[in-house]
């Protein structure tokens, strides 16, 4: 089998994902793997927290956790550190993880001006 580089995940941009949110929030996966200093400054409601810094603290439960097969959307501040989160899931056998394009820094500048960009 060939790999084509190609990430075993999706992207969604912030207004998509935006849409998404207010159609049926209750039915998605939401994390976010910033550190808990920059939850403190902006955050969206509903995510729950697993900073990559923190994986020894959450990497062997996060199955207990979540669903796998759960629709589930990964956040950071702009998209690098939920691609690698996605990419990880994805191997952990996770069969829909969608990465939010753009992060919270997206989110603050094209759907919600009210949360703080830092």
């Amino acid at each position: 089998m060939t790999n084509s580089g190609t990430p075993p995940f999706t992207e969604i941009d912030v207004e998509a994902f935006n849409l998404k949110l207010q159609d049926d929030a209750t039915s998605l996966q939401l994390i976010d793997v910033r550190e808990p200093n920059e939850i403190a400054i902006a955050s969206i409601p509903g995510f729950q927290v697993f900073p990559l810094s923190q994986y020894s603290a959450w990497g062997e439960t996060i199955l207990d956790q979540l669903d796998p097969q759960g629709e589930t959307y990964v956040l950071c501040h702009h998209g690098m550190r939920s691609a690698q989160m996605c990419g990880w899931l994805s191997q952990q056998g996770f069969t829909s993880v969608v990465n939010i394009a753009g992060g919270i820094d997206a989110f603050s500048r094209f759907v919600d001006p009210q949360i703080p960009r830092y």
